[in-house]
């Protein structure tokens, strides 16, 4: 059973299954979406976190029911995600090695057009506990269009002047960390600021966010975020002046989400606000 749990002039929060959320929203009425995932890790393993082992279980969300279920799971959001993006709409999905590969098979079988492959990479990223692999320092980015016959916004000028004048690039190079250029994916894992209300396990960095929405939308677009956890797109997407709707089924991380945008929605009332459409 669904329901809208918070409800702002530029957002709305849905609690409930994001399948049955999805199919309830007006076909063609999004114009970019951003998903996280569960990336089904959750098998007893154990990770390594502030100095200390701690184990990777996350919750029943994240645990595998199996690869074909899996999948079958992943075709099916990415379907219903497909339907309500406008024709020019486009997606973004973050994911590690375990999840990745069958988001961007489902998009293919589902008829996405595929853009870009992004390297975001992590300079404080775990250590491997196990010294048996290499240290798992980064995140695959797929950003992909609704269709072949998409025409795909892209600020590729304001791209340009965030990366210091050059070309923004889709991955890490092999350089300092301290003298990581700004026209590649080095950003860190989110802040203590950040998490100052609470936190996810797989919260993404504000910064991350914040350069997605400006690659890819504009003032007053309305961006989704099917599996909005702690909100930190909605964060980023209030602060740029987005419209924005965000679903989880977890009481507790919408919650958390409803203290950090009614942090940023009270930030933006002492400054010049923009007129937005409602959602």
């Amino acid at each position: 059973m669904s329901k809208v749990f918070y409800k702002s002039d530029a957002i709305v929060l849905y609690q409930g299954d994001c399948l049955e959320i999805l199919t309830s929203l007006p076909e063609r009425s999004v114009d970019m979406i951003f998903a996280d995932p569960p990336y089904n890790l959750s098998d007893g393993g154990i990770t390594c976190h502030a100095g200390r082992m701690v184990s990777v279980d996350k919750g029943d969300w994240d645990k595998s029911k199996g690869f074909e279920v899996d999948h079958d799971f992943a075709v099916a959001w990415l379907r219903a995600c497909q339907r309500v993006l406008k024709d020019d709409g486009t997606i973004w999905v973050s994911g590690t090695m375990h999840k990745i590969y069958s988001v961007g098979f489902a998009m293919q079988q589902l008829g996405y057009r595929l853009l870009n492959e992004i390297c975001w990479f992590k300079p404080n990223a775990s250590p491997n506990l196990s010294c048996r692999y290499f240290t798992h320092s980064h995140e695959t980015l797929i950003w992909a269009a609704k269709s072949e016959k998409s025409k795909h916004k892209f600020n590729y000028e304001l791209m340009k002047q965030i990366a210091g004048g050059r070309q923004m690039r889709s991955l890490w190079m092999d350089i300092n960390v301290e003298d990581a250029p700004q026209d590649i994916w080095s950003i860190g894992t989110p802040t203590k600021e950040e998490k100052k209300y609470g936190k996810h396990p797989t919260q993404k960095p504000i910064a991350l966010l914040e350069r997605i929405i400006l690659a890819s939308t504009d003032i007053g677009d309305t961006i989704l975020d099917p599996f909005t956890g702690s909100s930190t797109t909605g964060v980023a997407a209030i602060r740029h002046g987005r419209l924005f709707i965000g679903i989880d089924i977890d009481e507790h991380f919408l919650e958390l989400s409803v203290r950090r945008l009614k942090e940023e929605e009270d930030n933006l009332r002492t400054k010049p606000q923009l007129t937005l459409k409602s959602v």
